[in-house]
This record gives C-alpha cells, structure tokens and sequence, in this order.
C-alpha cells in the first residue's frame, strides 16, 4: 500500500524515529545534572561518565550493523534491541526515585549506591538499544522503496532527519521541565522520575508503532556484512605482505594488492577507496569531543548564570533551556545554509568542496569553545571568595537604631556602619583577630573573641540599654548550585516570633537570634509570614535572582505591615544565559558545515555496497571524541574552566590545521566510474575466459 507515492510502511518508520529520538534526547538533556544533584558526582566524574555513556552509544552501532546483516536481519534487530532499550529507560526512571531507599523521610537516598547501580544497568542497556538500532533505522526505511523512487528515497532522508531533530527539540524543553516539577510520596524533590519516565513511555510507544506496521514493510533477508569481508580482505593483505617481506618478491602498487591471491580485483578496489576517505577521518574525533560537550560542560557552565528571561513562568527558563538552542538553530540552519550561503560562495567563484567546509567547520568549533572562554572568564569575576584555612571572613550587621563603629584588635583600622545597615564580608588572618571595640556614639564595649579559620562568620550588633554583640556562622561554603537561593532570617524584634517563607517554615525565633539557611529555588517571590504573641505580618519577598544568598532582617510588625531589611550574603549571577548563545550559534553553524557535508563526502566517495561501513566509521569518530574528552579532561588537571574550554579550542585548531593539509592531497574519485571501469574489465575477462564467472563464484564459495 502507497500514500502520495510513498509506501505507507514508512510513516510507522518516521513516528518510530520520532519517538526514538524524544526518548534518547530527553533522556540526554537531564542526565548531567542527575548525576550531579541526585547522585551527587561533582562536575568531572558527571561529565565523564556522561562521555562514557555518550562513547558506548556510538560504539554500539557496529554491534547493531553485524547482528542485521549476518543473523536477524534488519526488522528483528531493531525489534528486539527496542524491547531491551525500553527496559533500560525504565530502569533509569526507577533508579531515579528518592523513595526507594529514603528510608527515615528526610529527603535525601539513604543508599546512594543502589541508585548508582540500578543507572549504570540502565544507561548500559540504553546504549546497546540505541546504538544497535541507529544503524538499521534508517537503512530499512530505504529498504521499504523500489529501484525508480530515488526521488521519494531521497525525499524520506530529509523527512527522517527532520523527525530526529523534532524529537530532539520537543524533548530537550519538555524533559528540564518535567524534571522542574517537584514529586515524592515522602517529601518533595525534583522530579527525575517523571523526566526519565516520560521518555521511556516514548520508546515503548515507539516500539508498539514499528511492530504495528509490521504487516506491510518489505524485509530483506540478512545477506552477510560487508564489513566483516573488508576486515578480512584488510587482515589478509597486511599478513600476506609480511610474509612476503624480503626483497626477492616485488612490490606491488598498493599495500592491499597482497590480497590480490585470495579475494576479487572489485572487494580490493573497493576496499582501497573506503581505506581512503577512512584515513581522512583520523582527525575528525577532535571536533565531536568539543561538540558533545554541549551535554555536559557547557549545561554545567549555565547553572552558573543568570536564567531570568523575565516571563512570567521563569520555572521554564532554567539552565537545560539553552540545551533547545541547538536543535532549533538546526531546523532554521540547514534550509538557510543549503539555500543562501552556498549558491552565495558559488556566486563569487569560490569553489567550496565537501572538505573545505568540514576544515571551516572545525574553525568554527575551535572558535564556539573561544567563546565559551570568554563568557567563564565574566562568570569567575562574579564568583564569591572563600576564607582559607588560615582565614577569616567577617560581615557586621548593624541591628541598632544609630551609626555604628567597630574595631577590630590589635591593628585593624575601623569600621563605620550606618543604623540598620551592613558591610561586605572582609577577609582578616584568624591569628590577627583577638578582640574588637564596638562604639555607639558615647557608648562602648570592648570584649575578646576566637574563631575557627575557614570560616565566614556575621557579627551582628545593637544599642539597647547596653552594647549588645552576637556572633553568628554562616554555614555557606559555597554558591547556591543550579540557580538556587539561600535564604535565613534575623528576628530584631523584642519578642520571639515565627517566621515562614512560602512554603518553608523557620520555626520560632527568639529575640536577636537566626535561623539557618533554607533553599529556595531562582527567580521567584515568596510570601513571608511573622507571627508574633499579640500580631501577625506578611508582606512579598523581593526577588532574589538566582544563585545569592541573603540573610532577612525582621526589623518591625505592627498593623499587619511587615518592616525587612535584605543583606546580601552572596550576589546573584549576573552574567545572563543569553551570552551563551553566541558560543551555541557559532557551533550550530559549524555542525551545518561538518556534520551533513561529513555525511555527504562519505556518501560520494563510498561504492554503492559499501556505504554502511562508512557510516559506521563515521559514528565511531563520534565515539572516540567523546574518549577524547575524557583523556583530555582527565589528564589536564587545570582548575580554571576557562582554560580547560581554550585548551580544546588549541587542539582542534592544531587538528583542524593537519586535516587541511591532508584534504588538500586527497584526490576525490567517482566510485561509479571505478565500478564501471571494473564492469568494464570482467566483461573482457569473460570473452576471454568464458567459465570465469563460474570460477569466481567458486572462489567465494570457498572463502
């Protein structure tokens, strides 16, 4: 059965690809900040193990091509790898759930490594599903056309990409919003489970669409791989050329040649010509450890800023949004690109081949990772600093109602407060600091004190009938993570009251006394409530922004009205998302010109039989970026994350200079007029020879 000319079976392969693509890409866009803040890795064992997961998926795909070709055939390879890919994305969304091992309520897993076991089952189970199907997907819808529809076969490529990169967006905006809702049957959290569970729901609709459609795909019987007979070739030309190493034997044009005694003139001569767009591919490994990136650094290096984009709904707009600015730029991209720029460089006379543009798309990369330099060297600036061991930070608060002066002893000049007012933290030597002298006009107070080093401390001080100082600890040792906010509250009423926030209760405060600190999340308001013995405030918090820290200071509750003060602890990131997307635009631009030329010069340059094994060569460079990532990362050991980002850049520009070099000694070949040449030369050996087919077909029934 056929619908505007195309078999009806490829649309159940289209929806197939659609929801494939939801479940992996939604899976993907959340799985760096699970392990950070569920499993709670910090940034380098998340980013690599995202790598590693990322490495094992693109690996996979050779496995996935042997079993179709050689044992189940295409249709029963994707069925059952499906079937086992549902089962791991299941098994993610279990391993997500705090429930499971929250045994006393409080929150938090009780038994972190059960949830780390139960997800490296599941992403192990994902990459054998994913990977083993990647290959085949689309291979078997172009299986589902006859010989004449090369038009609608070509058409369906351009569909089947759009439906990946569909997938990819819609997924990446709505799996950072389901994971932003809060759920648990104990206490609250984020939802992880929903966001690993949507997806998996997605890949067992897929594998119910595929199986429906089974009644009308057209199945082509597993012929044996091609790549296991290249591989053969290959293994016998280098065994047989050592044998045959000593110097009475004479050489032959090309290396593999020495396979010329066991297998046909047409397997060498294709093999050379896939060897050689092969050996093209050593350096492209470089630009997907950069590009993959994306996942993990880059998401990493968002939590850090500034997310407000001032929409009502700015839960929408956290860290994993920028993840969507990718898949959207593609979709606009790659018509732009295909439509204006080249006939625009063709216009000036300028010939851009397929591997001129991969060399400027590495350029690019290169460029996309300068950016990302730049923007972490704003995001450092605006970074609190932290005591030292041997240090001390100090803040004063001043909870009277006149002008303050404080002195710390024995050399430190003073320090002038405004009533109700605070300072900055200070960084003093704790060796230095044994008493301080506090003065409120002709009042005085002078007492000795000791602090722990390390630390960052309050001092908080007022004028009643006497000089009264209190010291608090701020127990924050670093910025709030994910866009966070900590808050805490001073009562600077004469009786004790309590105080909630939202929905957080800091219980009852008694005069001069703090809470701790609570976390809220970014870039919202709260209502806070005071009660007190004889009355009741409320007015709305200001916002916080995202990341601070602030201590609340209640200073008055009469007639229902609230009177607060706001000392900032830690300022809010102040570098906005939206200077990441100039690093997001230059890489979309680069994987425009690199990865679809990629694919098109291994397409061009591949024999017609040969094509799978190029593809999967191609997908094993992505494979080894993501290695690359892990060696480079992991053997660097550069604190700044700035000059980790510039490192990358260096060494895909090194890389990026060598494969120009190497492009520009590569001779393109048709390998249709190779094939002809060889259709050429068997048909002059058979009217020579008129059994030689009948001898050749002999010859490979023996191999």
């Amino acid at each position: 059965p056929s619908c505007f000319g195309y078999p009806l079976s490829i649309f159940f392969i289209v929806i197939n690809e659609f929801c494939e693509r939801f479940s992996y890409y939604g899976m993907r866009a959340v799985l760096v900040l699970y392990f950070k803040y569920f499993l709670q890795w910090d940034d380098n064992l998340s980013t690599a193990i995202y790598h590693t997961f990322v490495a094992l998926c693109y690996l996979t795909p050779i496995l996935g091509a042997l079993i179709a070709d050689s044992w189940l055939g295409k249709f029963m390879t994707i069925v059952s790898l499906s079937i086992v890919y549902t089962i791991g994305q299941a098994v993610m969304s279990i391993s997500s759930i705090n429930d499971l091992t929250d045994h006393n309520r409080d929150g938090t897993p009780d038994s972190i490594p059960v949830h780390i076991a139960l997800s490296m089952i599941g992403l192990i189970l994902i990459a054998l599903g994913t990977g083993g199907i990647k290959p085949c997907v689309s291979a078997f819808g172009g299986d589902q056309f006859e010989e004449d529809q090369d038009k609608q076969r070509s058409r369906f490529f351009s569909i089947f990409y759009l439906s990946i990169n569909a997938g990819s967006l819609l997924s990446t905006i709505i799996t950072p919003i389901l994971r932003a809702q809060e759920c648990g049957i104990h206490s609250k959290q984020r939802c992880y489970p929903l966001a690993f569970g949507v997806p998996a729901a997605l890949m067992a609709v897929s594998l119910v669409v595929f199986i429906i459609g089974s009644g009308m795909y057209k199945k082509v019987k597993p012929q044996g791989n091609i790549m296991v007979q290249v591989s053969k070739c290959i293994g016998f030309a280098i065994k047989n050329r050592f044998r045959h190493r000593s110097k009475e034997f004479p050489k032959r044009e090309h290396w593999l040649d020495w396979a010329s005694e066991k297998y046909d003139k047409r397997l060498i001569a294709q093999t050379k010509m896939v060897l050689k767009v092969l050996f093209l591919y050593i350096p492209l490994p470089m630009f997907w450890a950069l590009f993959d990136q994306q996942g993990s650094r880059w998401t990493l290096q968002a939590t850090t800023m500034d997310g407000n984009f001032t929409l009502k709904n700015t839960e929408f707009f956290s860290p994993y949004v920028q993840q969507t600015v990718n898949p959207i730029l593609i979709i606009i991209m790659v018509p732009v690109v295909d439509a204006v720029i080249y006939p625009l460089i063709r216009k000036c006379k300028i010939n851009f081949t397929p591997l001129r543009k991969i060399t400027v798309g590495m350029f690019l990369a290169a460029l996309a990772f300068v950016a990302a330099a730049l923007v972490q060297v704003q995001i450092d600036k605006t970074l609190p600093v932290f005591p030292a061991a041997e240090e001390s930070q100090i803040k004063i608060i001043n909870l009277g109602t006149r002008n303050a002066s404080v002195s710390f002893q024995p050399d430190q000049p003073p320090v002038n407060i405004m009533s109700m007012g605070s300072t900055d933290y200070m960084m003093f030597e704790t060796s230095q600091l044994r008493s301080l002298s506090v003065t409120f006009g002709n009042q005085s107070k002078t007492e000795a004190f000791t602090l722990p080093g390390g630390k960052r401390h309050t001092l908080a001080v007022k004028n009643e009938n006497e000089i009264v100082t209190k010291w608090l600890l701020d127990n924050v040792t670093s910025k709030p993570e994910e866009g966070n906010n900590l808050i805490r509250f001073i009562n600077n009423l004469p009786g004790p009251v309590n105080v909630t926030m939202g929905e957080t209760s800091f219980g009852n405060l008694p005069s001069l006394s703090d809470s701790s600190y609570e976390l809220f999340s970014g870039g919202r308001k709260d209502n806070i409530m005071v009660i007190g013995d004889s009355t009741t405030c409320s007015d709305t918090s200001r916002s916080f922004g995202f990341g601070s820290a602030y201590t609340v200071i209640i200073n008055g509750c009469s007639g229902g009205v609230l009177n607060v003060e706001y000392s900032e602890d830690i300022a809010p990131n102040t570098v906005h998302m939206a200077w990441q997307i100039p690093q997001y635009f230059i890489l979309t631009c680069a994987e425009v010109v690199f990865s679809v030329t990629g694919l098109e010069f291994s397409y061009s340059q591949a024999p017609s039989n040969m094509k799978a094994v190029l593809q999967a060569g191609w997908l094993l460079t992505v494979a080894v970026g993501n290695i690359i990532v892990l060696i480079v990362a992991g053997a660097s050991k550069l604190s700044e994350q700035w000059a980790e980002y510039v490192l990358f850049a260096a060494l895909l520009l090194a890389v990026c200079i060598i494969f120009a070099v190497m492009a520009y000694f590569y001779t393109y070949v048709d390998p249709s007029e190779v094939e002809a040449q060889l259709d050429e030369e068997e048909k002059n050996q058979v009217k020579k020879d008129p059994n030689f087919h009948e001898k050749q077909a002999e010859a490979d029934s023996q191999l």
